[in-house]
């Protein structure tokens, strides 16, 4: 067999291509009981659908995310300094849409049916913010530069495809520049963290805690396989022990008892030390879920790389551990998205973001009281990113062919 010949266990089955009829027949309406149990599923969902649309057009009072939308994305963050957060996300809307150009550069058309009826919800999104008009051009203005560079990103990628494997330097060089911007410096004022509050400060620590969780975790993981004791014995330990211990006690010590050990002049910021809690805490979760996959390899992988005479570091790197995160990339994305949702926690040790922001919102006299509205409309983002990360995990699993192993 040549190299050029794919093996049929990595060939995923062909789709089987069902009218809309025959996939209602087949999955909902096979017979009499799964019939009966779909229109009563159906039902409930139709019923509660009514009542919250119903109760949405009705009887909510949505004043209160108009008047506070600016609280609810950047918190107190300064008023006349509003055009970095802009900046941001024009260099965000640029690196997306240049990033899906040059990874969809082999597909033939760019906007399919289904990119443009995304696009087409997306603006109507955007539009429907209760924002001034100058904002609702400036969101839109976003959206059209995600498709520009998208455009862009495709023809540069045909032009030269080695620069995919420049992607992830420029995300890294845009967070840099991102938090540059945030918190100022260097020619620009100094924006201290306790101004930073709502979801920029949600997505700030859960983007900076799943960076740095991900390299200890895999090193604890790796650290736990190795053949020498101590290192064995000490990766156990750390991650038993914070396993064994809730996130909201980490949080505490960190912002309590931790300074008391450090001299004056020495303290981390607050919001760092949150973000380092974070990282420690799903370090040994994620330590575990990469050790499930390093397990799964079978034994002959690592004898027929030592039968090749790679060295240990070799053999880790290029054969076993990509194979390990392979494996382990759903419970991962799992782990993240966790990740993403315990940041509601830091609330609870006193910093603002976006569910901290929402409840100094909901002590304003007149929206006492308005607690649907608000923990919807944090629901609602909170969604929104998480099934974005579920999306991309699933793409990136069937990119990987994960489940053909």
């Amino acid at each position: 067999m040549s190299n050029a010949e794919v093996s049929p266990s990595s060939v995923a089955p062909p789709k089987a291509n069902l009218g809309p009829k025959a996939w209602l027949r087949q999955n909902l309406f096979s017979s009499w009981h799964n019939s009966l149990l779909t229109v009563i599923v159906l039902s409930i969902f139709a019923w509660i659908l009514w009542n919250l649309a119903t109760w949405a057009t009705t009887s909510a009072q949505w004043e209160i995310i108009k008047v506070n939308l600016p609280l609810f994305f950047v918190g107190r963050f300064p008023q006349a300094q509003y055009w970095r957060i802009w900046t941001i996300l024009a260099l965000i809307a640029s690196c997306s849409g240049f990033s899906w150009g040059v990874i969809a550069r082999g597909v033939p058309k760019l906007l399919s049916r289904n990119i443009l009826i995304g696009l087409a919800v997306a603006g109507i999104g955007l539009i429907s913010l209760p924002t001034a008009v100058p904002f609702k051009l400036l969101n839109l203005a976003m959206l059209g530069l995600i498709i520009v560079t998208a455009w862009g990103g495709k023809q540069l990628g045909h032009l030269l495809p080695a620069v995919g494997s420049w992607l992830s330097l420029i995300w890294m060089a845009l967070f840099l520049i991102s938090f540059w911007l945030l918190r100022g410096g260097f020619g620009l004022e100094v924006i201290p963290t306790n101004d930073w509050g709502g979801l920029t400060l949600t997505l700030l620590a859960s983007v900076i805690s799943i960076v740095v969780c991900f390299p200890i975790g895999v090193g604890l993981a790796l650290a736990r396989q190795s053949s020498l004791p101590a290192v064995r014995w000490l990766s156990t330990l750390y991650i038993e022990v914070i396993r064994g211990v809730p996130l909201v006690s980490i949080l505490f010590m960190g912002q309590v008892i931790f300074p008391l050990f450090l001299p004056e002049g020495v303290r981390p910021d607050r919001v760092f030390r949150a973000i380092a809690g974070l990282s420690l805490f799903y370090a040994a979760y994620v330590a575990e879920d990469v050790r499930g996959g390093l397990q799964s390899l079978p034994r002959g992988q690592t004898e027929a790389a030592k039968a090749l005479g790679l060295n240990p570091v070799l053999l880790t790197s290029l054969i076993i551990l990509p194979q390990a995160l392979k494996i382990s990339l759903p419970s991962l994305v799992g782990q993240f998205i966790s990740l993403f949702q315990d940041t509601t926690l830091l609330a609870i040790v006193g910093l603002v973001e976006l569910l901290g922001i929402t409840r100094n919102i909901l002590a304003q006299p007149q929206f006492l009281g308005r607690y649907a509205e608000a923990y919807l409309f944090d629901g609602l983002l909170f969604w929104i990113f998480c099934y974005a990360m579920s999306r991309a995990s699933r793409k990136l699993e069937a990119a990987l062919n994960t489940d053909h192993s």
